[in-house]
């Protein structure tokens, strides 16, 4: 009877211990769990929502609009505005410069970053006063350097004085002062100013391949340029998709160097979106038109990162 006792005893205990409604001890209430992160992502959450989205949703509604930003009753448009895009030789000259502006600096920077990489890679001397020299551009204001640029290139500028002096003054010319050489002039500033950044992604790449790879190469025969085209460059598909994405919106967003040194021109010559959109905003005060050309921009952008990041992934899973 006593050993029933205790072991009902003891059964009854351990069942009011498990039951929090029972007779033992309770646990403490507590309140709605929050999420652990949250305090540490609100301010970031806020940001983005409160500033980001909703500007692009403002931005979104005054593209409907005929304002030019001050008066009190701008007219409503819907679409129309999006459909004198469709219409508008400016804008499409804008994307054609665009689309010619990413390619040609992607290449040039991409061979030229590489080509670096690998060369400081190599027992180089003085290798790292050629790396500080190769990503000084990359840390100076455009607003420094467009003066520079501009004296440079002017017909009476430092370019023109070489050729002179060098025998060579037939191709002496405005280079920014024409329509056939100020697009080259602005995408050899831009290559001359970002090559830096792709050399250090490149040679941080480089890093991460396994020396025994590369080894394994050397001892099969294989030479400097056969290693780099085989080993080296495929395993650097991951940065050059990276690049490719940063090189698409930077050029989609180029504004800085065109603006500064050729202010767009001459005849609309190196008009880019950003311009494009700062004269019709600024300038011409056709607010609700220069709203509707950055909403274009947002989803070109987005489009194009996408498209990219995909075609990367793809070509990845088929190697």
């Amino acid at each position: 009877m006593t050993g029933t006792s205790t072991l009902t005893g003891n059964r009854v205990g351990d069942e009011r211990s498990a039951d929090p409604s029972g007779g033992g001890r309770r646990p403490g209430r507590r309140g709605p769990r929050r999420p652990p992160g949250l305090p540490w992502i609100l301010p970031a959450l806020v940001l983005s929502v409160g500033l980001i989205y909703y500007g692009i949703g403002y931005t979104g509604y005054i593209s409907t609009l005929d304002w030019d930003g001050v008066s009190p009753d701008p007219g409503h448009l819907g679409l129309q505005n999006y459909t004198r895009i469709v219409h508008d030789p400016v804008f499409w000259a804008a994307v054609r410069h665009t689309v010619v502006f990413f390619v040609v600096t992607f290449v040039i920077q991409t061979v030229l970053g590489l080509v670096f990489a690998v060369l400081l890679h190599a027992k180089v001397r003085l290798a790292a006063i050629y790396k500080v020299i190769v990503f000084v551009p990359v840390v100076l204001a455009p607003a420094i350097m467009a003066p520079v640029f501009r004296h440079m290139f002017a017909p009476d500028g430092e370019l023109n004085w070489v050729l002179d002096h060098v025998g060579l003054g037939s191709l002496a010319q405005p280079w920014i002062g024409q329509t056939s050489t100020a697009l080259p002039v602005i995408m050899f500033i831009t290559i001359w100013e970002w090559t830096g950044l792709t050399f250090v992604l490149y040679y941080a790449a480089m890093t991460q391949i396994d020396p025994s790879i590369l080894e394994a190469a050397r001892m099969d025969g294989a030479g400097n340029l056969r290693t780099l085209i085989s080993i080296i460059w495929p395993e650097m598909r991951g940065t050059t998709v990276a690049l490719a994405i940063l090189g698409a919106i930077g050029a989609l967003k180029t504004f800085d160097v065109p603006y500064l040194v050729t202010i767009g021109g001459p005849n609309y010559a190196t008009e880019f979106l950003g311009t494009y959109i700062y004269r019709q905003t600024i300038p011409l005060s056709h607010v609700g038109y220069g709203a509707a050309l950055s909403i274009i921009l947002l989803v070109v952008a987005l489009i194009m990162a996408l498209v990219l990041q995909f075609a990367g992934r793809e070509r990845g899973a088929g190697d």
